[in-house]
């Protein structure tokens, strides 16, 4: 077999290919084999019937189209291999020639990864938000953990500010109940804002038995986004009373003996997650940098099937989990369709561009990825799913997603790379040292919103990239 690479443009090659007719024979063989259980001849059994009684019968073409569509993936790959490219999705085959027992020439037009050339990022600076924690951030977590603890006792007079009452909801549009806009025995806080528009001016100064009308523009469900009304009933009054903010409360909310020094504790911990948001933003800021200053040519069937890909989710998964349809949906966000799918086009480059790049940077640094690295990755993800790490891990192995996980760490460990060798200071002018223990996770965190559609989608690219 002989082939040669033709360059068409950064992302996008020819493959001339020409096969010596003697290199088909194995594929002809198994088209023979293929038509002889598909067929029967009287007077042949089933699967032996001679190959001149099958090109008799049922002509030598189809046999030599059975044969080529067996070939052709092979040749193509032993192509690719000798081209030293890397292939992007599915190529486009066109047969020039094919002559029965001399010659099978072929094209096969691909889109491949771009060659990068990766810019000194050593100048790179970023400012991030700097880590402090107030007073007043300590008192609203500690009032947070409070809530946790308040207790509540029914009283029989009308429904106050900071009351808790049970409700029985009906709304109507147009008139008409909805099916999914009945809800009985709704436990709500007054004052909270968790529920609808208008609830609150509703309910207050209404006893047990009470009930007004409403309108509000309704959040989710069947008609989310529509103006609706809304009828309240209340069923229960019960006024709320907080723990006391001191030792007792400290021992009962906590492992500690004194108030002062769950205080402490909750300084410390949203110190550490000012930090993680910190290095998360550092991260982001910094790679915004890279993608700035490297050129990055982007495969336009790659781009447009990552856009396809993206709306698909968006409209069969997170909408449909919320019972929205998109033209609701962008109501809702305020956005026409051209700003939507500009969005989506530039979400899209982005998320092909860092792949490239920090693909590039994994080549160039060396970098591998160790079993522990992987299993911290997986335990994290597993999390953020809702999975336990063995479900997770089952399924990410039945789902051939292996490799999106290594290629996530391995870019995560690309991009910490190029943070160490940033400038990255706070508003407050202080230079940020990023702890390098959770240095790599976080960037893997980072990368994997950033490139991914979905988990399911990129192992799909990743398996169209590997064909």
């Amino acid at each position: 077999m002989k082939s040669a690479v033709e360059t068409l443009n950064p992302t996008r090659v020819r493959l001339t290919v020409e096969v010596p007719f003697e290199e088909l024979k194995d594929s002809l063989d198994a088209a023979y084999k293929k038509i002889n259980q598909q067929v029967t001849v009287k007077g042949f059994r089933k699967g032996k019937i001679p190959a001149r009684v099958i090109d008799q019968r049922f002509g030598r073409g189809a046999v030599l189209e059975e044969a080529v569509n067996d070939a052709l993936p092979k040749f193509y790959s032993e192509a690719v291999r000798e081209a030293e490219i890397n292939p992007l999705g599915q190529p486009e085959v066109d047969i020039t020639e094919l002559k029965d027992g001399e010659t099978l020439n072929f094209t096969a037009e691909v889109d491949v990864r771009p060659e990068i050339e990766i810019p000194d990022y050593s100048g790179i600076e970023v400012e991030v938000d700097a880590v402090e924690v107030t007073d007043e951030d300590i008192d609203k977590s500690v009032e947070q953990l409070r809530e946790r603890f308040v207790t509540t006792t029914p009283v029989e007079r009308a429904a106050a500010d900071g009351d808790t009452v049970t409700v029985d909801l009906e709304a109507k549009v147009d008139g008409e109940v909805l099916a999914d806009g009945v809800a009985s025995d709704v436990s709500y806080t007054i004052g909270s804002g968790e529920l609808l528009d208008g609830i609150d001016d509703a309910v207050k100064g209404l006893e047990a038995g009470g009930e007004a009308t409403f309108t509000s523009e309704l959040k989710g469900g069947s008609a989310a986004g529509k103006e609706a009304e809304v009828t309240v009933k209340v069923t229960q009054v019960s006024a709320r009373e907080l723990p006391a903010l001191d030792d007792d409360f400290a021992q009962l909310a906590s492992e500690f003996d004194t108030f002062e020094e769950l205080r402490a504790d909750s300084r410390k911990r949203l110190e550490n997650m000012k930090a993680y948001d910190q290095a998360t933003q550092a991260q982001e800021r910094v790679l915004d940098e890279l993608l700035k200053i490297t050129e990055v040519p982007i495969p336009e069937k790659l781009l447009e099937d990552e856009v396809n890909t993206r709306k698909h989710n968006l409209e069969h998964h997170q909408l449909g989990q919320m019972g929205l349809d998109l033209e609701k949906y962008l109501e809702i966000q305020g956005k026409t369709v051209e700003e939507f799918e500009n969005e989506s086009r530039e979400q899209a480059i982005k998320g092909i561009k860092t792949q490239f790049v920090l693909d590039e940077l994994v080549s160039k640094e060396k970098l591998n990825v160790s079993q522990e690295e992987l299993t911290e990755h997986l335990m994290r993800r597993a999390a953020s799913s809702g999975m336990s790490p063995d479900q997770f891990a089952q399924a990410v192995v039945e789902g051939g997603q292996v490799p999106m996980l290594v290629g996530e760490v391995a870019r995560g460990k690309a991009l910490a790379v190029v943070v160490e060798a940033a400038k990255v200071v706070d508003t407050n002018g202080e230079v940020v040292d990023l702890d390098d223990e959770d240095e790599t996770e976080t960037a893997a965190e980072a990368v994997a919103a950033t490139v991914d559609a979905d988990a399911d989608a990129d192992a799909e690219k990743d398996g169209k990239a590997e064909a």
